[in-house]
């Protein structure tokens, strides 16, 4: 059995082995058990006086309410599964002026109402954004909810989405199908529209390191010029050209947003429409000339750009 008074003398200097094997920081390894899966539980106590700061005025409480148990996830350990039971501590915050009663022990490493460590959130978002693995994976490997992972994920590209753009000269612009649009009905006029469009334009550094910088809803221009014009005059005007598909609501947002920017159709779509030209002059050709249509066999009517064949 967990003995709850050995919790107050547990001491920095008294770290074990297993608690730096741990390696979560304020936390000190009391004892591990086998649970009935086979898998280990390892049962933690506060080591860090600062803990018992209040969160709200910030003053140290001497002044012990009562326990409590977390149980926090953290990251994987080998092959079989591992819980912590946090067995941490209630205080009472005896300010006159702090609006809080009392309040339970947090530390950086398990953060106060969080159900995960620091750490696992932070395994979380790099999976996603810097090894290239989905939401849903990442979620089943590490045994957690789908939202968790998104979170994860958003909180670790949200510094570098608020960092400034690089400088680009070829910017990039293309749109990509996101599912099904999702519509709902207005309250007031009763009419459906549209919450969630199916299009997303994505904007790209197209002859540099950049990267993807940006991807909004929609295709239309109105959407694509909102962006342009929300970036910097001075990241503007460094744009001499931009490459789009032959979209004229892309064409139309750069005659707006970059007047001075030379507007380039893709080589990618160049040929898809040369090879559509050619298959329709061929199509043509053998109806007058044979009086039927063609069928999927007939190498003179399928359409080269299906095979990956060029013009």
């Amino acid at each position: 059995m967990f003995q709850r008074t050995h919790v107050c003398d547990v001491q920095i200097e008294s770290v074990s082995d297993a608690s730096r094997l741990l390696d979560l920081g304020g936390l000190a390894v009391d004892r591990v058990a086998s649970d009935a899966f086979g898998g280990r539980v390892v049962h933690v106590v506060t080591a860090d006086e600062t803990a018992s700061a209040c969160p709200s005025c910030g003053v140290l409480s001497v002044s012990l309410k009562g326990r409590a148990c977390t149980r926090p996830r953290d990251i994987p350990y080998g092959t079989r599964g591992l819980r912590l039971i946090w067995h941490k501590r209630r205080w009472r915050c005896r300010e006159r002026l702090c609006p809080r009663a009392s309040f339970t022990e947090s530390l950086p490493a398990v953060r106060r109402r969080s159900r995960q460590t620091t750490r696992l959130r932070t395994e979380l978002g790099y999976a996603i954004a810097e090894q290239g693995r989905i939401v849903s994976e990442s979620a089943a490997h590490y045994g957690v909810d789908w939202s968790i992972v998104h979170a994860a994920f958003a909180a670790h590209v949200a510094g570098p989405l608020a960092a400034p753009l690089p400088p680009v000269k070829v910017l990039g612009i293309d749109e990509t199908r996101r599912g099904r649009p999702v519509f709902a009905q207005d309250p007031d006029t009763k009419r459906w529209v549209l919450v969630a469009d199916r299009w997303h334009t994505g904007f790209v550094d197209a002859a540099g390191t950049g990267g993807l910088l940006a991807q909004v809803e929609g295709r239309t221009s109105a959407a694509t010029i909102a962006w342009l014009n929300a970036q910097p005059a001075s990241w503007r005007a460094g744009i001499t050209h931009v490459t789009t598909d032959l979209s004229a609501s892309y064409a139309k947002a750069v005659r707006v947003a970059l007047p001075d920017a030379v507007l380039v159709a893709d080589r990618f779509h160049l040929v898809q429409l040369a090879n559509k030209m050619v298959t329709d002059v061929r199509q043509r050709v053998i109806r007058q000339t044979q009086g039927r249509r063609g069928r999927k066999s007939d190498p003179a009517w399928a359409w080269p750009g299906r095979r990956g064949a060029d013009c």
